[in-house]
């Protein structure tokens, strides 16, 4: 039996300076399940951007990122 490895989706996650205040790699099942766990691990970012390889996920602002 084979296993297929998660998905890997890189979050970047920018400060007031709009620099990249940290960066993650986060498996995830799909897109969605990849802007959640953004979402989880922001730690307080005003912006974070989700990436799957080249392709940009999503852009979440300070509100979408909100508890």
């Amino acid at each position: 039996m084979l296993w297929a490895a998660m998905p890997s989706y890189r979050l970047y996650c920018l400060n007031g300076a709009g620099h990249i205040s940290f960066a993650v790699v986060v498996e995830a099942a799909d897109d969605a399940e990849a802007v959640e766990k953004a979402r989880e691990k922001n730690n307080g970012a005003i912006k974070c951007e989700v990436w799957d390889g080249k392709r940009l996920v999503a852009t979440l602002n300070v509100h979408d990122l909100a508890d």
